[in-house]
């Protein structure tokens, strides 16, 4: 079995939160989605499972974090061209998701940020690795 990432989200409602995520390019795997949870896919190896707080309270060990006013982490998703960067960034925002601050650019990697209806973070970023600085000569 290949190594898989599962990304595990508290959120309030697994309909809404479906929603924004199928508008930023993921798709439902109903085999692993019920009343409780929704799983969505990235690629062949990433998954995002919606739990309600209910379910992921079944998992936690810890209080469930309230990440609209707290940042529990960074998630992070590369894409292949900034156009598809903006084009993903419009879809989330036209699905209720909200950009906290202005585009970041690194010179080899361009970076903007959105926040799901839960406050869960997600960097959006395109990097040509070429255009990443040369390391410096030692002093």
């Amino acid at each position: 079995m290949p190594k898989q990432i599962f990304i595990n989200l508290a959120v309030k409602d697994l309909e809404k939160s479906m929603g924004f995520y199928t508008a930023m390019g993921f798709s439902n795997n109903p085999q692993f989605s019920d009343d409780t949870a929704k799983c969505m896919v990235w690629s062949e190896n990433i998954f995002v499972m919606l739990l309600s707080h209910e379910k992921f309270a079944t998992f936690a060990t810890k209080p469930i974090a309230d990440t609209k006013s707290s940042l529990a982490g960074l998630f992070s998703l590369s894409l292949d061209s900034l156009n598809e960067v903006h084009q993903l960034m419009e879809n989330g925002l036209k699905a209720g998701g909200t950009e906290p601050n202005e585009m970041k650019d690194y010179g080899f990697m361009q970076q903007r940020t959105i926040e799901d209806f839960d406050g869960h973070t997600w960097e959006i970023f395109y990097m040509d690795i070429s255009k990443f600085p040369a390391e410096q000569p030692a002093e």
